[in-house]
């Protein structure tokens, strides 16, 4: 089987001679990775384990960066859908962009956690509050409605050839809820308010693990049956991390929250769950960072250029940051610190060269621009007989 060609936008490498428009009739749903992978810069850096002098108010200008890129992306892709709206139903059944509409839920909740987590530096704590829980509340119903319809549009209207990572996307935005919602828990009134709070994000927890479990072993599988993906698509192979790091960040914040809010057992229950989970899973994470690793080397090597997939490099990378983070929080262990420290290292520098290529590629309108026309085919030839 034959896979996608990276003909959509979301694919689209910067290359020169490109069209250069600022429509915003081909911003796809895709762009919202990049707010994401901005937040979780901020995020992840506030709570490294490590005495950085600066790091917070670093820390706070990247949030501060995000938030504004989510409200000018909200405000662009409202004039798409205004303006376009062939074009925005075409991304929908599109089975290679469909899935990038998890992507919007994930930006909500990740500026959202942000403000809590230390957005209230620059805003107070209760407006950071106040944001969180209108970005949490629309990011959580966005992303179960994702996680319903792109799958539901996935069997009845797209016609699929190969699984993808992207497939992952719609369902791990749940996850996502599930570990920046125990960061409310604390400005809830005591009792069946932050109870079910807290339950509602296991639940979520288990919708996306489960759902997960179902889509990854596609995901692998078209990877030994029908060989690496397409260059522009390898950078895909990173959204893999963040179910496995969001998950384990899950975990750790359930056991964070759990205390005094749930009876004894279950929140001891919750504490040895954040250890016992969430070392096998990173270990697993960090296999398959090698993996996908090596197969955008082998990718690059072969002339792959940036494209929009390069900001799968920021945001799984950072689950995992903040999952070691979380790890190193409850077992008190160096080699958890460390390797928070140097998975926030290669997150970083991710943000900043997929940051660098995408501000050349808008200034320049490469990346706005639409597919190339396909090139007229010669005009056939008749001959002529008695």
């Amino acid at each position: 089987m034959a896979s996608h060609a990276p003909s959509l936008p979301a694919l689209r490498a910067t290359t020169p001679g490109a069209p250069a428009t600022r429509s915003v009739r081909h911003l796809g749903p895709n762009w919202y990775a990049s707010v994401m992978g901005t937040a979780i810069v901020a995020n992840a850096g506030a709570a490294l384990p490590v005495d950085v002098p600066g790091l917070r108010t670093a820390c706070a200008a990247v949030w501060a960066l995000a938030l504004a890129m989510l409200l000018a992306l909200v405000a662009a892709r409202s004039a798409h859908w205004a303006r376009h709206r062939d074009q925005a139903r075409s991304h929908l059944m599109d089975p290679a962009m469909a899935p990038f509409y998890g992507c919007l839920s994930m930006a909500l909740l990740a500026v959202g956690g942000g403000a809590v987590i230390v957005g209230r530096d620059w805003i107070g704590l209760p407006a950071a509050v106040a944001l969180d829980t209108v970005l949490f509340t629309a990011g959580t119903v966005i992303g179960l409605v994702a996680a319903v319809a792109v799958p539901y549009l996935m069997i009845v209207h797209h016609r699929i050839e190969n699984a993808s990572p992207v497939w992952l996307l719609p369902v791990v935005a749940p996850m996502v809820s599930a570990a920046l919602g125990p960061l409310l828990v604390p400005h809830l009134p005591a009792g069946q308010g932050r109870q079910t709070l807290l339950l509602g994000c296991y639940a979520l927890f288990g919708i996306s693990l489960l759902a997960t479990l179902v889509m990854l072993p596609l995901v692998f599988g078209r990877l030994v049956m029908n060989g690496p993906l397409p260059l522009a698509l390898t950078p895909t192979l990173f959204l893999v991390l963040g179910p496995l790091g969001q998950s384990t960040t899950a975990a750790n914040k359930f056991a964070d929250a759990a205390a005094g809010v749930l009876p004894a057992p279950y929140a001891h229950g919750f504490a040895a769950f954040a250890v016992l989970y969430g070392v096998p899973v990173l270990g697993f994470a960090l296999l398959w960072l090698a993996l996908a690793g090596a197969m955008v080397l082998r990718a690059r090597r072969q002339g792959m250029g940036f494209a929009m997939t390069f900001w799968a490099f920021t945001f799984p990378v950072g689950t995992c940051v903040t999952g070691a983070e979380g790890l190193a929080q409850h077992t008190g262990l160096a080699a958890f610190r460390w390797l928070a420290i140097g998975l926030y290292a290669l997150l970083l520098a991710a943000w900043l060269v997929a940051g660098v290529h995408t501000v050349r590629g808008l200034l320049s309108g490469a990346l706005l621009a639409g597919p190339a026309p396909v090139p007229a085919g010669p005009r056939p030839v008749t001959a002529r007989t008695r």
